[in-house]
């Protein structure tokens, strides 16, 4: 049986994140992207660092736009 699970797709994209791409924990504007075997998921700032651990062994890419974060909404 050919599962498309079973065949290392991958959503490589480069795109920068848009304010329509949302955090998979909290839904937050999403910041960081890490693209799985089987997918990816999108992080806020917050949601990638505390997931970090867990997927840094897994993720085949990282994109991490949090640099974004003070260009666009400054420090407090």
């Amino acid at each position: 049986m050919d599962r498309w699970l079973d065949r290392g797709v991958t959503t490589m994209t480069t795109e920068q994140l848009t304010a329509a791409d949302r955090c998979d924990r909290c839904g937050a504007q999403a910041y960081v992207r890490v693209v799985l075997p089987t997918g990816e998921l999108l992080f806020c700032g917050h949601h990638a660092r505390a997931h970090q651990p867990a997927y840094a062994g897994v993720a085949t890419y990282v994109q991490d736009e949090t640099d974004r974060l003070l260009a666009e909404h400054g420090q407090n």
